[in-house]
């Protein structure tokens, strides 16, 4: 049982990545037609909520890739018996966090 546990993390990691790929692709499509809005001298209320939905797009992508962390790279550390290791990687996402809600 516990190797299908770990395969279905794995699988969820690469699932959530694609996801993530895929967010990062459309903010930056959306990000172009900012630029040429920008340019344009379009509305400027039209401009923001564009932006805004960059903004979704991106904080959805750090979700996903932090998830992705947690369930991978964290657990392993914190699996493991290297207590520098351990710390690192928390400090690592302290930082993250804290760069995150600024």
């Amino acid at each position: 049982m516990g190797k299908s546990i770990i395969n279905l993390v794995k699988i969820m990691v690469n699932q959530n990545k694609e996801k993530a790929l895929i967010s990062f692709k459309k903010a930056q499509s959306l990000i172009l037609k900012i630029i040429q809005m920008v340019e344009g001298g379009d509305y400027c209320v039209d401009i923001m909520q564009q932006n805004l939905a960059v903004i979704g797009l991106l904080r959805s992508a750090h979700e996903m890739l932090m998830e992705n962390h947690l369930n991978s790279c964290f657990k392993d550390a914190m699996a493991s018996k290297n207590e520098k290791k351990k710390q690192e990687m928390t400090e690592e996402i302290l930082k993250v966090t804290r760069l995150f809600n600024k």
